[in-house]
């Protein structure tokens, strides 16, 4: 499609949540700042993942729709707008409430996902559809709204530490010449999480037979509590416990490690962002729509597929298949990631 010219243009991005999906939307926003310098971008946005963002020099403004407040969020959301008029909406999120804001900016152009990808009838605020092309990885996805304005896409995320934040955070993690493996070990559902007994005997092998030093990275909700207490009692060589509701140090701790072990959740897209390499725990969720995005296919364990099985790309969850990842497959991947993927310091 020819390029759409957004030199000068207001441009809003409705992305709300989650972690893993505005890591997806940094490279939207780096491409339309290349292709348009003088655009002015908004991005509407939860406070979660706006905490992981807030900063992000391609970015002019963030609206924060805070859900907890209600039907007061989108008040909220009205209020920031009142009197605006934007050249061009980017629906990317296709779920009510974020349908709900797209209808609250004023714009005689929103463009949004086709019918068949639009679920919870999200096609209804929007004037102007990508063309259908059925499933594909939520990267890929959101590059066809730039394809569609004939922007041509940049792989960048803009997201490592600031020098400001390495020195805020620098005391977490002396160097003592060890390799450092982050662990991350909970998730936004059960079934993507793999058991905590396994972390622990992970954490020993990597100890006794690397000489690898492992921390646990991540927030602090309940399982994640849960799960640290149980791996640091169940291990002979416990984690660093890392934990915190703060994600720019989360950032900075991943951008620092020289392996990061996850399953399907925000912190790995963030480590694949930040070129840290990544083992992959994948078995619930579908690894073509959502695994590591064109990085470190190498060290992914996939248990969602049975072997020889060439799945579609879907949104189907499988529950019950992360239990199929041995702890031996993990230090397996973490010892080729520490030789494959040298990390210089």
């Amino acid at each position: 499609m020819p390029a759409t010219d957004l030199n000068g243009a207001r441009i809003a991005i409705v992305m709300m949540s989650a972690i893993g999906d505005a890591v997806h939307t940094l490279p939207v926003v780096n491409s339309l700042r290349a292709h348009a310098p003088d655009a002015r971008i908004t991005w509407i946005i939860q406070p979660g993942p706006h905490a992981l963002v807030a900063n992000h020099p391609a970015v002019d403004e963030f609206v924060v729709f805070d859900r907890k407040k209600g039907w007061r969020a989108y008040a909220d959301v009205r209020r920031a707008v009142r009197g605006r008029r934007f050249d061009l909406v980017i629906a990317l999120q296709v779920y009510l409430k974020a349908g709900l804001v797209t209808a609250l900016l004023d714009s005689p152009r929103k463009l949004g996902f086709d019918r068949a990808r639009a679920r919870d009838f999200n096609w209804l605020f929007t004037t102007e559809r990508i063309p259908p092309r059925g499933q594909r990885h939520v990267q890929d996805q959101y590059f066809e709204f730039l394809e569609h304005l004939g922007v041509p896409p940049l792989l960048e995320w803009g997201l490592g530490p600031t020098a400001e934040e390495s020195a805020k955070y620098r005391h977490l993690l002396p160097e003592d010449g060890r390799p450092t493996v982050a662990l991350v070990v909970g998730t936004s559902k059960p079934g993507k999480e793999w058991p905590a007994e396994r972390y622990a005997r992970v954490a020993d092998a990597l100890a006794g037979d690397l000489g690898v030093q492992t921390m646990l990275v991540g927030g602090k909700s309940s399982r994640e509590l849960e799960a640290a207490a149980a791996i640091k009692r169940l291990s002979g060589h416990a984690p660093l416990d890392l934990l915190e509701w703060d994600l720019r140090r989360l950032v900075y701790l991943i951008d620092r490690a020289d392996v990061l072990v996850s399953p399907d959740t925000g912190p790995l897209h963030a480590g694949v962002a930040l070129n840290t390499p990544t083992v992959a725990l994948m078995g619930y969720t579908n690894p073509k729509r959502v695994g590591p995005y064109r990085r470190f296919h190498d060290l992914m364990i996939d248990a969602y597929g049975d072997p020889g099985e060439d799945y579609p790309v879907s949104a189907e969850y499988r529950p019950g298949r992360m239990e199929r990842i041995t702890p031996e497959q993990v230090v397996e991947k973490v010892e080729l990631a520490l030789k494959r993927y040298p990390r210089g310091r």
